[in-house]
C-alpha cells in the first residue's frame, strides 16, 4: 500500500461529517451506518438553526442533508452555504423522502452534490459517502499543496528581496568609505525623502522604495579620486567639473537592471543635483522635466548636508538653513515640494533628532 493511499484512507475515516436531519431516528440510523462504514468523526445535528455555528467550528468535509426541515429548510442551508464562498465548500448529500424529479433538480441546481431518496439503501448511502470524499480530499489535497506553493514564492520573493536590499545597503556603505558622509546621514536622507514622498501623493509600494533607494543617490562619488573627494577646501572649475560626473557615474554603476529598486535608485542617483530652474547638472533639466525622485531627494540631502558638520565645514543652525532653502523656491527646488516640506518640518525635525551622529548625540 503506498504512502499516499494511506494518508487518503486515513483522511476519509477522520474526514468530519455534518448529518442534518430534524428526525432523531434518520440522525441515529445514518449514524450507525457511517461508523460501521469506519468513520469516526460524525457531528449530528437536528436543529437545523444551530447548523452554521457548528459547521464554522472546524473544518467539514461532507455534508448529509435533509430538505423538508421547519425552521430552516435544507434549500435555505445550501443557499447559506454558497453565500459563504468559502475556497472548500464541502460536498452536499441530500437525504429527502420527496421523489418529483423536479425537488431532485431544484436542490442539485442549489448547489447540491447529489441526491438518494428516502428510504435508502444503506451500501449505496456508504458508496456515495466513500466517492464523494474521495473527490473533497482530491480538491483538499490540490488546494493545500496550491497554498503551500504560495507560501513557498512569497519566502522566496522575500528571501531574494531582503538579498537585494543587503547589496543595496552594502553598496551604499561602500560609498560612505569614500566620502565624509556618516552612516546618520544617510539614515537621515532616506527617511526625510521616504517622507516627502509619502506626502506628495507616493503610494507606501513607492514610499518604501524610495527609503530603500535613496541611500544609493552618491554611489558615483566611488569613481571620483581622493585629491577631490577628500579636499578639505573649495574645488578648483576643473576640480568641480570631475566632482559633478558622479551622478553620471551613478547612473553608470546602476543602469540596466530589471530590479525597480535598482531603478529607482539610478534615476535617483542621475537626478538629485538638477536644479528647478534648469541650473544644476548633469543633464541641466529644468521643472516637471526632473523626475520626482530626483527632486524629494535634492532637498532632503541639501537640508541635511547643511545642517551637518563636515571636515570642509561647520554645521549651519537649523534657522539659518531653513532661511536658505526658503529663498530657494522656484531656484533649487520645486516650489510645491517645498510647501510639503515645510507642513511636515515638525517631523523632519524629528528624524533629524532620531538619526543623530555620534558626536552630536553625546
Amino acid at each position: 500500500m503506498s504512502h499516499m493511499t494511506r494518508v487518503d484512507q486515513l483522511y476519509r475515516k477522520t474526514a468530519r461529517i455534518l448529518v442534518v436531519d430534524d428526525e432523531r431516528l434518520s440522525l441515529v440510523l445514518l449514524e450507525r451506518l457511517l461508523r460501521a462504514a469506519g468513520y469516526s468523526n460524525i457531528v449530528l445535528i437536528q436543529d437545523p438553526l444551530t447548523f452554521m455555528e457548528i459547521y464554522e467550528a472546524e473544518p467539514t468535509d461532507l455534508i448529509l442533508l435533509d430538505l423538508e426541515m421547519p425552521g430552516l429548510s435544507g434549500f435555505a442551508l445550501i443557499e447559506q452555504l454558497a453565500a459563504r464562498r468559502d475556497p472548500l465548500t464541502p460536498p452536499i448529500l441530500i437525504l429527502t423522502a420527496q421523489h418529483s424529479r423536479e425537488y431532485r433538480l431544484r436542490a442539485l441546481e442549489s448547489g447540491a452534490s447529489d441526491f438518494i431518496v428516502k428510504p435508502f439503501d444503506q451500501a449505496e448511502v456508504a458508496a456515495r459517502v466513500r466517492n464523494m470524499l474521495d473527490v473533497q480530499i482530491a480538491h483538499r489535497l490540490a488546494h493545500d499543496q496550491k497554498t503551500i506553493l504560495e507560501r513557498l514564492v512569497c519566502e522566496r520573493t522575500q528571501q531574494i528581496r531582503l538579498t537585494q536590499l543587503e547589496i543595496v545597503q552594502r553598496l551604499s556603505r561602500a560609498a560612505e568609505y569614500r566620502d565624509n558622509e556618516t552612516g546618520e546621514h544617510i539614515l537621515r536622507m532616506s527617511h526625510i525623502s521616504a517622507l516627502l514622498a509619502r506626502h506628495f501623493g507616493w503610494d507606501e509600494e513607492r514610499v518604501e522604495l524610495m527609503l530603500h533607494a535613496s541611500p544609493m543617490h552618491d554611489i558615483g562619488k566611488i569613481g571620483i579620486p581622493d585629491r577631490i573627494l577628500l579636499k578639505p577646501g573649495r574645488l578648483d572649475p576643473e576640480e568641480w567639473a570631475i566632482m559633478q560626473t558622479h551622478a553620471t557615474i551613478g547612473g553608470e554603476i546602476l543602469d540596466g537592471s530589471k530590479s525597480e529598486l535598482i531603478r529607482l535608485a539610478r534615476e535617483i542617483a542621475l537626478t538629485h543635483h538638477e536644479k528647478w530652474d534648469g541650473s544644476g547638472y548633469p543633464q541641466g533639466l529644468a521643472g516637471e522635466a526632473i523626475p520626482e525622485s530626483g527632486r524629494i531627494v535634492a532637498l532632503a540631502d541639501v537640508f541635511d548636508a547643511l545642517t551637518s558638520a563636515r571636515v570642509y565645514k561647520p554645521a549651519w543652525k537649523v534657522e539659518d538653513a531653513l532661511d536658505w532653502i526658503r529663498q530657494q523656491s522656484g531656484k533649487h527646488f520645486d516650489p510645491r515640494l517645498l510647501g510639503i516640506f515645510f507642513e511636515i518640518l515638525p517631523q523632519i525635525l524629528e528624524i533629524r533628532e532620531r538619526f543623530k551622529d555620534p558626536e552630536a548625540a553625546s
